[in-house]
Protein backbone atom coordinates (compact mmCIF):
# COMPACT_ATOMS: atom_id res chain seq x y z
CA UNK A 1 0.00 0.00 0.00
CA UNK A 2 1.46 3.69 -1.10
CA UNK A 3 1.87 5.93 1.67
CA UNK A 4 -0.62 8.95 1.69
CA UNK A 5 0.90 12.73 2.96
CA UNK A 6 0.58 12.22 6.76
CA UNK A 7 2.57 9.22 6.70
CA UNK A 8 5.12 10.61 4.27
CA UNK A 9 5.32 13.37 6.57
CA UNK A 10 6.00 11.13 9.43
CA UNK A 11 9.08 8.85 8.22
CA UNK A 12 11.77 9.19 10.15
CA UNK A 13 15.29 7.73 10.36
CA UNK A 14 15.56 3.91 10.91
CA UNK A 15 12.06 3.19 9.24
CA UNK A 16 11.92 0.84 6.93
CA UNK A 17 9.88 1.12 3.71
CA UNK A 18 9.27 -1.05 0.21
CA UNK A 19 9.14 -0.12 -3.05
CA UNK A 20 6.52 -0.25 -5.74
CA UNK A 21 7.26 -1.86 -9.10
CA UNK A 22 7.89 1.47 -10.43
CA UNK A 23 10.28 2.66 -7.71
CA UNK A 24 12.31 -0.54 -8.15
CA UNK A 25 12.59 -0.15 -12.07
CA UNK A 26 13.95 3.60 -11.08
CA UNK A 27 16.36 2.56 -8.65
CA UNK A 28 17.87 -0.03 -10.80
CA UNK A 29 18.02 1.85 -14.06
CA UNK A 30 21.21 4.20 -12.75
CA UNK A 31 24.80 3.46 -13.96
CA UNK A 32 26.26 1.61 -10.88
CA UNK A 33 29.15 -1.00 -10.46
CA UNK A 34 28.44 -4.88 -11.00
CA UNK A 35 27.91 -5.33 -7.17
CA UNK A 36 25.68 -2.55 -6.50
CA UNK A 37 23.44 -3.96 -9.84
CA UNK A 38 23.16 -7.16 -8.20
CA UNK A 39 22.25 -5.70 -4.55
CA UNK A 40 19.40 -4.49 -6.17
CA UNK A 41 18.43 -7.03 -8.55
CA UNK A 42 18.07 -9.15 -5.30
CA UNK A 43 16.38 -6.55 -3.25
CA UNK A 44 14.09 -6.20 -5.71
CA UNK A 45 13.56 -9.67 -6.69
CA UNK A 46 12.57 -10.90 -2.85
CA UNK A 47 10.71 -6.93 -2.00
CA UNK A 48 13.49 -6.09 0.75
CA UNK A 49 12.92 -3.04 2.50
CA UNK A 50 15.14 -0.06 2.05
CA UNK A 51 15.74 2.76 5.54
CA UNK A 52 14.94 5.75 5.73
CA UNK A 53 18.37 7.87 5.74
CA UNK A 54 18.99 11.34 6.62
CA UNK A 55 17.07 13.65 3.92
CA UNK A 56 17.86 16.81 2.16
CA UNK A 57 16.08 19.94 3.24
CA UNK A 58 15.62 20.35 -0.97
CA UNK A 59 15.04 17.21 -2.32
CA UNK A 60 10.80 18.04 -2.66
CA UNK A 61 8.94 14.82 -3.34
CA UNK A 62 11.90 12.65 -3.27
CA UNK A 63 13.10 10.39 -0.32
CA UNK A 64 16.44 9.47 0.94
CA UNK A 65 17.17 5.58 1.14
CA UNK A 66 19.71 3.62 2.04
CA UNK A 67 20.85 0.14 1.13
CA UNK A 68 23.49 -1.13 3.27
CA UNK A 69 25.07 -4.52 1.11
CA UNK A 70 25.93 -7.82 3.02
CA UNK A 71 29.28 -9.33 3.32
CA UNK A 72 28.53 -11.01 -0.22
CA UNK A 73 28.14 -7.57 -2.16
CA UNK A 74 30.96 -6.07 0.07
CA UNK A 75 29.41 -4.27 2.43
CA UNK A 76 28.85 -1.63 0.18
CA UNK A 77 26.27 1.48 1.11
CA UNK A 78 24.25 2.22 -1.26
CA UNK A 79 22.30 5.64 -0.89
CA UNK A 80 19.30 6.09 -3.01
CA UNK A 81 16.75 9.05 -4.06
CA UNK A 82 13.21 7.52 -4.21
CA UNK A 83 10.32 9.50 -5.67
CA UNK A 84 7.69 9.61 -2.49
CA UNK A 85 5.03 7.62 -4.94
CA UNK A 86 7.11 4.66 -4.93
CA UNK A 87 7.06 3.97 -1.21
CA UNK A 88 4.61 1.88 0.52
CA UNK A 89 4.25 -0.65 3.66
CA UNK A 90 6.22 1.49 6.40
CA UNK A 91 7.48 -0.29 9.13
CA UNK A 92 10.25 -0.60 11.90
CA UNK A 93 13.23 -3.27 12.06
CA UNK A 94 12.75 -6.52 14.35
CA UNK A 95 11.88 -6.83 17.60
CA UNK A 96 14.26 -7.90 20.17
CA UNK A 97 13.23 -11.27 20.65
CA UNK A 98 13.07 -11.87 16.86
CA UNK A 99 17.10 -12.14 16.63
CA UNK A 100 17.86 -14.30 19.92
CA UNK A 101 18.44 -17.16 17.55
CA UNK A 102 21.29 -15.15 16.08
CA UNK A 103 23.36 -14.97 19.26
CA UNK A 104 25.74 -17.18 20.95
CA UNK A 105 23.61 -19.71 22.65
CA UNK A 106 24.80 -19.07 26.18
CA UNK A 107 23.80 -15.66 25.89
CA UNK A 108 19.98 -15.75 24.89
CA UNK A 109 18.66 -16.13 28.11
CA UNK A 110 20.24 -13.07 29.35
CA UNK A 111 19.25 -11.02 26.08
CA UNK A 112 15.66 -12.36 26.93
CA UNK A 113 15.80 -10.87 30.49
CA UNK A 114 17.37 -7.85 29.20
CA UNK A 115 14.46 -6.95 27.06
CA UNK A 116 11.96 -8.05 29.19
CA UNK A 117 13.45 -5.24 31.20
CA UNK A 118 13.15 -2.88 29.03
CA UNK A 119 9.77 -3.44 28.17
CA UNK A 120 9.24 -3.00 32.32
CA UNK A 121 10.24 0.60 31.44
CA UNK A 122 8.20 0.96 28.28
CA UNK A 123 10.41 0.84 25.95
CA UNK A 124 9.76 -0.99 23.10
CA UNK A 125 13.30 -1.41 21.26
CA UNK A 126 13.71 -2.67 17.31
CA UNK A 127 17.53 -4.29 16.43
CA UNK A 128 18.73 -2.37 13.21
CA UNK A 129 22.71 -2.79 11.99
CA UNK A 130 24.14 -6.37 11.30
CA UNK A 131 21.56 -8.07 13.45
CA UNK A 132 18.66 -6.50 12.28
CA UNK A 133 19.64 -6.67 8.71
CA UNK A 134 20.64 -10.27 9.11
CA UNK A 135 17.15 -11.25 10.65
CA UNK A 136 15.30 -9.95 7.79
CA UNK A 137 17.24 -10.86 4.82
CA UNK A 138 18.38 -13.85 5.83
CA UNK A 139 21.77 -12.66 4.46
CA UNK A 140 24.67 -12.58 5.79
CA UNK A 141 26.04 -9.53 7.80
CA UNK A 142 27.29 -10.61 10.95
CA UNK A 143 30.92 -10.93 11.61
CA UNK A 144 33.31 -11.01 15.03
CA UNK A 145 32.87 -8.22 16.86
CA UNK A 146 29.63 -6.73 15.19
CA UNK A 147 27.49 -4.46 17.79
CA UNK A 148 24.09 -5.18 18.73
CA UNK A 149 22.63 -2.07 17.71
CA UNK A 150 19.32 -0.70 19.55
CA UNK A 151 16.38 1.64 18.65
CA UNK A 152 14.95 3.15 21.49
CA UNK A 153 12.01 5.06 21.32
CA UNK A 154 11.04 6.77 24.53
CA UNK A 155 8.74 9.69 25.68
CA UNK A 156 10.77 12.01 27.83
CA UNK A 157 14.56 12.10 29.53
CA UNK A 158 13.35 10.20 32.51
CA UNK A 159 12.30 7.12 30.75
CA UNK A 160 15.69 7.98 28.50
CA UNK A 161 17.58 7.96 31.68
CA UNK A 162 16.28 4.66 33.29
CA UNK A 163 16.62 2.69 29.94
CA UNK A 164 20.16 4.39 29.41
CA UNK A 165 21.13 3.22 32.63
CA UNK A 166 20.09 0.25 32.32
CA UNK A 167 22.19 -1.13 29.60
CA UNK A 168 25.13 0.69 30.89
CA UNK A 169 25.09 -1.48 33.81
CA UNK A 170 23.67 -4.62 32.51
CA UNK A 171 25.81 -7.89 33.14
CA UNK A 172 25.67 -8.37 29.85
CA UNK A 173 28.18 -10.52 27.92
CA UNK A 174 27.16 -10.43 24.33
CA UNK A 175 28.04 -8.20 21.19
CA UNK A 176 28.99 -4.73 22.23
CA UNK A 177 25.50 -2.96 22.80
CA UNK A 178 25.15 0.33 20.96
CA UNK A 179 22.54 2.35 19.20
CA UNK A 180 20.32 5.62 19.62
CA UNK A 181 17.82 7.06 21.92
CA UNK A 182 14.58 8.31 19.78
CA UNK A 183 12.94 10.88 21.02
CA UNK A 184 9.22 11.84 20.63
CA UNK A 185 10.06 14.52 17.89
CA UNK A 186 12.00 12.27 15.89
CA UNK A 187 15.46 13.16 16.78
CA UNK A 188 17.90 11.12 18.61
CA UNK A 189 20.70 10.61 20.25
CA UNK A 190 23.81 7.62 20.57
CA UNK A 191 22.55 6.15 24.39
CA UNK A 192 25.99 6.53 25.26
CA UNK A 193 26.18 9.94 24.64
CA UNK A 194 23.02 10.67 26.11
CA UNK A 195 24.55 8.70 29.48
CA UNK A 196 27.71 10.57 29.45
CA UNK A 197 25.73 14.40 28.69
CA UNK A 198 23.27 13.51 31.96
CA UNK A 199 25.89 12.55 34.12
CA UNK A 200 27.77 15.72 33.10
CA UNK A 201 30.56 14.22 31.80
CA UNK A 202 30.55 15.53 28.50
CA UNK A 203 29.38 19.53 28.15
CA UNK A 204 27.07 18.97 25.04
CA UNK A 205 25.54 16.23 22.72
CA UNK A 206 25.21 15.22 19.21
CA UNK A 207 21.36 15.69 18.24
CA UNK A 208 20.55 13.94 14.96
CA UNK A 209 17.29 15.12 13.25
CA UNK A 210 15.72 14.04 9.99
CA UNK A 211 17.16 16.77 8.14
CA UNK A 212 20.55 16.80 9.83
CA UNK A 213 22.23 17.20 13.46
CA UNK A 214 23.04 19.61 15.36
CA UNK A 215 25.32 19.67 18.88
CA UNK A 216 22.95 20.84 21.60
CA UNK A 217 24.32 22.80 25.18
CA UNK A 218 22.47 22.71 28.15
CA UNK A 219 18.75 20.84 28.47
CA UNK A 220 16.39 23.60 26.60
CA UNK A 221 15.99 21.79 23.72
CA UNK A 222 14.37 18.87 25.42
CA UNK A 223 12.10 21.01 26.34
CA UNK A 224 10.60 21.06 22.32
CA UNK A 225 10.69 16.88 22.77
Amino acid sequence: MALDLQGLQHLQRHQLVRLTPEGWAGVQSGDREPRAQAALAHWAAHDLPLVVTRQRVDDGEQIALGLPAPTCWGRLRLALSVPAVALRDPHGFPEPTAITPLLAPPVRAAWTTLADRLAALGVAPQVYGSHGWQMITGLAYLREGSDLDLWLPIQDAAQADAAAALLDDANWRGPRLDGEIGLPDGSAVAWREWRLWRAGRADAVLVKHRTGVRLEQGSQWLSRN
